[in-house]
């Protein structure tokens, strides 16, 4: 019992740092990165639609993305989802693709992101202290109600322990090396 608490808790810790670095990918830096767009959904035929399903992106030049409609009937709806989204993308379209040009980012800009990925970096040390309270939690039940042994339990808990820090400094390096991303001109 106490192996699964912590096998489980070790999964949903992992799961927290896949969405930290999900996140952080989509914080722009100065390069164009098809990442940025993980989250724009397209109307497409009435349902929404995540864009990676809708076209193929490609960047030519470090600040330039392309992106070629699967379907060239979805052009207008990509562009307007590009346009509406919070990215601030400004797309031009040729009739074949969909050209994106991102602007030069100002240190003031810069700096924005770096405190929203400090944000983002925090919840996920959040999720993750909230996932080791959870099982915590479960672990002194389990000791509790006899399930297992005094000794067994301290020896969970300082496993669990050790595991969040582990995940926590994890997400700490993501974040410095996304701030040194950031702030790189």
């Amino acid at each position: 019992m106490i192996e699964d608490t912590l096998l489980e808790a070790e999964e949903k810790m992992d799961k927290a740092i896949e969405v930290a670095k999900e996140d952080f990918s989509a914080v722009r830096t100065g390069r164009a990165n098809p990442a940025m767009f993980h989250k724009v959904m397209v109307d497409y035929y009435g349902s929404p639609t995540p864009l990676q399903q809708l076209a193929a992106f490609a960047v030519p030049e470090a600040r330039t993305l392309l992106i070629t409609p699967f379907d060239k009937t979805s052009m207008h709806d990509i562009e307007r989802a590009l346009s509406s989204s919070e990215v601030g993308a400004n797309p031009s379209n040729d009739g074949n693709v969909i050209r994106i040009m991102m602007p030069e980012l100002t240190a003031e800009r810069r700096k924005e992101y770096v405190k929203v990925v400090r944000t983002k970096g925090e919840d996920a040390k959040i999720s993750v202290r909230n996932i080791r309270r959870k099982a915590k939690e479960q672990l002194d039940k389990l000791v509790k109600d006899g399930d297992a042994g005094e000794d067994e339990g301290s020896r969970a808990e300082k496993e669990l322990d050790a595991m969040t820090k582990s995940h926590t400094d994890n997400i700490d390096e993501l974040l410095k090396r996304k701030e040194v991303e950031l702030l790189e001109v």
